[in-house]
C-alpha cells in the first residue's frame, strides 16, 4: 500500500514538469513572456531640462500605444523603441486627467504590430498572480511577478508587490491570462529610489478603457 502511494506521488511530481523540464508555473510566465513582450515598448522623451523614460503598450496594430501620462507630459520629442529594437517617433493623442494619469500616444509603423489584449479590472481579487514587463532603469523587456496586494477602491489603484521600478512607468500589469488589467503608475518611495520596498500601484485598466471609448468618439 505504501509502495503504491509512494508511485502515486512520484508521478504526480513528474507530471508538473514539462518535456523541456519546466515546472507548470514556469511555463505558464515563458510562454505568457513570449506572447505578450512584443506588444510592449520602451518610451523615451526629451524634456526642457533632462530626459522622460517609461513604458507602454500596443494596443492597436496600427500603432496606438497606452502609457503614463507623466512619461510624456512636457515632451517635445518622444521616441518609442519596439520589441524587435525598431525605433520611431511618436505624437500625443490624447491625455486623461492628470489624477488618472493615462496617455495615448501614436506612432507610424509600416507593418502591423502586435497587440496586448485588455482585460476586465472589475474581475481583480485581492491574491491573484500577476506580472509586470517593463523598462526599469533602461533594462528594456524585463518580466517581474507578483501578487495583488490591495485594492484602493477610493483612490482608483491596485497595488502590488511585482517589482515596478522607475522607467516601468506606462507599462502594463498583467493576469495569467496575458490580459492587462493595470497599467503601472508609481512605487511607495520613502528612500528616494534606494530600494525597491515591494508596494508599487497601478491604473485599473477599465479607466483606459473609459479614455479609449472618449477618444474614438471624437
Amino acid at each position: 500500500m505504501h509502495k503504491y502511494l509512494l508511485t502515486l506521488l512520484y508521478l504526480s511530481v513528474i507530471s508538473a514538469v514539462s518535456a523541456f523540464g519546466y515546472m507548470q508555473d514556469e511555463e505558464i510566465y515563458i510562454n505568457l513572456y513570449e506572447r505578450v513582450n512584443p506588444a510592449i515598448v520602451t518610451i523615451d522623451g526629451v524634456m526642457k531640462n533632462g530626459f522622460s523614460a517609461g513604458t507602454g503598450c500596443i494596443i492597436d496594430e496600427n500603432g496606438t500605444i497606452i502609457t503614463g501620462a507623466h512619461v510624456v507630459e512636457k515632451t517635445k520629442d518622444i521616441e518609442v523603441t519596439t520589441s524587435d529594437g525598431k525605433v520611431y517617433k511618436a505624437k500625443v493623442l490624447t491625455k486623461s486627467p492628470h489624477n488618472k494619469d493615462l496617455a495615448l500616444i501614436k506612432i507610424e509603423p509600416s507593418v502591423k504590430l502586435q497587440t496586448i489584449k485588455l482585460g476586465d479590472s472589475d474581475d481583480v481579487k485581492i491574491g491573484q498572480k500577476v506580472l509586470t514587463i517593463g523598462n526599469p532603469f533602461g533594462f528594456s523587456g524585463t518580466l517581474t511577478q507578483g501578487i495583488v496586494s490591495r485594492i484602493d477602491y477610493a483612490k482608483g489603484r491596485i497595488q502590488t508587490d511585482a517589482a515596478i521600478n522607475p522607467g516601468c512607468s506606462g507599462g502594463p500589469l498583467i493576469n495569467t491570462s496575458g490580459e492587462v488589467i493595470g497599467i503601472n503608475q508609481a512605487i511607495y518611495n520613502p528612500d528616494n529610489n534606494i530600494s525597491n520596498i515591494g508596494i508599487g500601484f497601478a491604473i485599473p485598466i477599465n479607466e483606459a478603457k473609459r479614455m479609449l471609448a472618449i477618444n474614438n468618439q471624437k
